[in-house]
């Protein structure tokens, strides 16, 4: 059942993977980037200068996502788009944003629903746009 490394289409990886950073970067860099600090505690804190960590370390953790997504869409044998949605629905909730606030959930996040509620929307539409384009590129 989980033989389907060879049935994956890595350049629909490499696409979504691609989706992911983009959408990332534009929730988090952009629309959300004042809220974030807030629901980090850290508004007011003098801006630094992001560690190349903070690049390359959602990127790198987006393509272990897309690529555990890939391998369960062709183990499930998900080919319709409504179903490749709904998997990245599901997954999307299911375990990014219930891991987001499990995570947040301790002394260092001084708003756990906030930061959750930061996130969610991120999370969930990166999920949803990855799985489509590995769905529909098969």
């Amino acid at each position: 059942m989980f033989n389907v490394l060879s049935e994956i289409n890595w350049l629909a990886v490499l696409a979504a993977v691609a989706a992911s950073a983009v959408i990332g970067g534009v929730w988090f860099g952009v629309v959300v980037a004042k809220p974030y600090l807030v629901a980090l505690g850290r508004q007011n804190e003098p801006a630094t200068k992001p560690a190349p960590l903070t690049f390359v370390g959602p990127m790198l953790a987006g393509a272990v996502i897309v690529v555990t997504s890939a391998v369960l869409l062709r183990a499930l044998g998900v080919e319709a788009l409504g179903d490749g949605i709904l998997f990245g629905v599901i997954v999307g909730i299911g375990y990014l944003v219930a891991m987001t606030f499990t995570i947040a959930i301790n002394p260092n996040f001084p708003r756990p629903v906030f930061y959750t509620l930061l996130n969610a929307p991120s999370f969930l539409l990166t999920s949803v746009v990855t799985s489509i384009i590995l769905t529909l590129w098969r």
